[in-house]
């Protein structure tokens, strides 16, 4: 548990006690005898805390937000990088480079003199490059700060890329490729992305042996040095700090860095569906249950109707949603069940829905699932429904920004992926305006039931009535690791 969890944790035990012994709350929960006859106060509005925003003379942007609750200062600087911009050849080049970046050392320190200093302070400073952006983060007390953000600041400047690191995650990055067909659940999450997208595509495609091998130490210097400068980089920081005084110390430590005279503006992957309307299968004769995932292209978060898209989730979804109510507690098919509309920032996400289900249960949990789809074309939801469904969509946004940390990082992905800085009250006030109406016309308009691609990983044999009942052509994949 890192020291900020530590101390959160404490402080909630003690209030927890506190509020136990407290005889006006001991009142209120003995003599409430049902959930639906406790009085909960309206949600609140959601404040954002003060912040500043500012540019180095190097181009960084640089977000600052006092927090004065713990003894506690964090901070996260984004890149505009990603795997999705790795070649075709090195598939894991970004991954390793975001790895390595940390673990190899820095050019003044070795990895392990890296290590003792954070561990000797409690500290912590980690890397990492996913599918749309890289991060390098810190997490110190007050009281380190300056030693922290230095050693941070060193990382992020000058990696040393220690070629023995690289060596170690090349062979754990094999030891996961050799394992991921171990999980049903991965090989369906995996193989359906690339149904949908296209196996070649980089928002589906998969490291390899073949693609881990040739990478060297000079692929990940050239990787680094493509994408890390400053005016390339967002920086948050969020704690107990004088903000004077924080700025005078990022000054020091990247104030001279030089920026790019040429900043890249890469050309994002092209996307398309696929496939459509077909039936996929993955033979796994040891299980006793299929993993199914049934779905088609989706959308972006910028689109004007996600606020109605997203209570269309709640209505859809959770225990009080339609595929629960229906396929698992009324039909009995699934152990679990879902649907939902999943957007990204700035490419198109994915419509997906599926679950877990007997195997002789596979084909008509399948058509259970289509036809609930279909239902939300057709048949207009009920009042009950969309106040269930708004009231879990904003419990579930509030919650979200309880943390200060929580919302720096909304506010500098909404920059990052260039969203307007009012994007979380603009969505919310398209939840509090959402209709039956609405709802519907999202349903029929975004929803593509003619378009479904549904891949079934499970036992062949046990499968019965077959999925040649759901498509006379049913395509087996071949997941075998060369």
């Amino acid at each position: 548990m890192n020291l900020k969890k530590l101390l959160s944790t404490l402080i909630l035990t003690l209030s927890l006690l506190i509020s136990t012994l407290n005889p006006v709350f001991a009142d209120v929960t003995n003599n409430a005898k049902h959930y639906t006859e406790l009085k909960l106060p309206p949600l609140p509005e959601v404040k954002l805390p003060k912040y500043e925003r500012l540019t180095l003379k190097n181009g960084m942007v640089v977000y600052l937000m006092e927090e004065h609750e713990l003894p506690l200062i964090t901070g996260t600087a984004i890149v505009r990088t990603g795997d999705r911009l790795e070649p075709q050849t090195k598939v894991g080049l970004a991954k390793l480079t975001g790895e390595v970046m940390r673990s190899g050392g820095t050019t003044k320190h070795t990895p392990d003199q890296l290590n003792n200093l954070l561990e000797q302070r409690a500290a912590s400073v980690e890397t990492n490059i996913g599918e749309s952006m890289g991060s390098a983060s810190f997490e110190s007390l007050t009281e380190d700060i300056d030693t922290v953000f230095d050693l941070f600041a060193e990382v992020l400047r000058q990696p040393a890329f220690a070629p023995e690191k690289l060596d170690l995650a090349k062979n754990q990055e094999r030891g996961n490729i050799s394992r991921r067909n171990d999980s049903p659940e991965s090989i369906a999450q995996r193989e359906f992305a690339k149904l949908i997208y296209g196996k070649d595509n980089p928002y589906s495609r998969t490291t390899e042996y073949k693609t881990i091998t040739p990478i060297k130490r000079d692929d990940l210097v050239q990787f680094y040095q493509q994408y890390f400068y400053p005016n390339n980089i967002i920086l948050g920081i969020v704690g107990d700090f004088n903000s004077a005084k924080i700025k005078t110390l990022i000054q020091s430590k990247l104030g001279d860095w030089k920026p790019s005279l040429k900043p890249i503006k890469p050309q994002l992957p092209q996307v398309k569906q696929a496939n459509a309307d077909k039936v996929f299968f993955v033979n796994q004769p040891q299980l006793t249950q299929s993993n199914v995932l049934i779905g088609h292209i989706g959308g972006e978060f910028k689109n004007p109707d996600y606020a109605a898209l997203d209570v269309l989730n709640n209505v859809v979804n959770g225990f009080g949603g339609r595929l629960f109510n229906e396929v698992r507690s009324r039909q009995g098919l699934a152990y679990s069940v879902y649907g939902y509309w999943s957007p990204r920032y700035d490419y198109p996400g994915m419509f997906i829905a599926g679950g877990q289900t007997r195997s002789d249960a596979t084909v008509q949990f399948i058509k259970s699932i289509k036809t609930e789809i279909k239902r939300l074309q057709t048949e207009p939801i009920t009042a009950k429904e969309l106040a269930f469904a708004k009231e879990s969509t904003l419990n579930s946004f509030v919650f979200n920004f309880q943390d200060p940390a929580q919302t720096l990082s909304r506010l500098m992905r909404y920059e990052y992926y260039g969203y307007p800085p009012d994007f979380l009250f603009t969505y919310r006030r398209g939840v509090e305006a959402t209709t039956i109406q609405d709802v519907q016309r999202v349903a029929k308009k975004y929803l593509k039931p003619d378009s479904l691609v549904t891949l079934v990983v499970g036992s062949q044999t046990a499968i019965n009535p077959p999925l040649t009942q759901l498509k006379n052509q049913v395509t087996t994949i071949d997941v075998t690791i060369n």
